[in-house]
């Protein structure tokens, strides 16, 4: 069933997925079990997108804080992340989604920056969903990236500072050419923005559901996105 919301749907769905290891805590298993149970959640969520038609999708996968956990830990989502890499691999080809991959990805393992390029390219052509995944991404380190890009168009003579402004800057963004998150998602029930799209959700709508990742279905992003077709949405202006 799609939403019912009767005003227009989000263009761009983000989510923090948030709360793996508290599940898992929770049911008496293994963090590692958690983050599989997650995957899952995944793959619900992209189906989901397609089925009720959303153009973007933009999941918090790891953070750029996330190196700061145990290093059996760390080893352990890199080896899951490259499994369902190259096990989604066909999924998204046949079902028309496009794959892209935020943030500093030239810092991660060999094999994952293979298969994140493979993927990128494989499914170029794909124009059903646009789905991103934000790998050792920072809200913070993306926006002094895009800062450095623009100082050096500056040195190099390409760009005068005064002709800096919000679109140029947008454009020097992991996110460039795509719409911003009309709604953000946090799940886990913490209140926090956590460092993600700090530039894009300036006028993102936001709901915080108090659920664990592994639970997240269709049914939790319908409603999501019917309480998202209910609220006003004036970007500063009056009624």
């Amino acid at each position: 069933m799609k939403p019912t919301a009767t005003k227009e749907l989000p263009r761009h769905i983000a989510i923090v997925m948030d709360g793996n290891r508290r599940w898992a805590r929770a049911h008496f298993l293994p963090s590692l079990e958690g983050h599989r149970r997650g995957v899952k959640a995944v793959r619900r969520t992209i189906e989901a997108c397609l089925e009720f038609e959303v153009p973007i999708l933009t999941l918090y996968t790891f953070s750029s804080e996330n190196w700061n956990r145990s290093k059996e830990e760390v080893s352990a989502l890199m080896g899951l992340l490259a499994l369902h890499l190259r096990k989604e691999m066909d999924e998204l080809v046949s079902e028309g989604v496009r794959f892209k991959a935020l943030g500093r990805i030239s810092e991660l393992p060999e094999n994952i920056q293979v298969l994140v390029r493979d993927l990128e390219e494989q499914t170029k052509d794909n124009t059903k969903l646009f789905f991103n995944i934000a790998l050792n991404y920072g809200g913070r380190q993306e926006l002094v990236d895009a800062s450095r890009q623009l100082a050096q168009k500056v040195l190099d003579g390409e760009l005068k500072p005064e002709d800096i402004d919000e679109e140029i800057f947008a454009k020097h963004l992991t996110t460039a050419g795509q719409a911003d998150p009309d709604l953000w998602i946090r799940t886990g029930g913490d209140h926090r923005v956590s460092n993600f799209l700090l530039w894009q959700l300036a006028y993102s709508e936001m709901v915080f559901l108090p659920i664990y990742w592994p639970e997240f279905n269709a049914t939790y992003l319908r409603q999501a996105i019917d309480e998202f077709g209910e609220r006003e949405r004036r970007f500063g202006a009056s009624k």
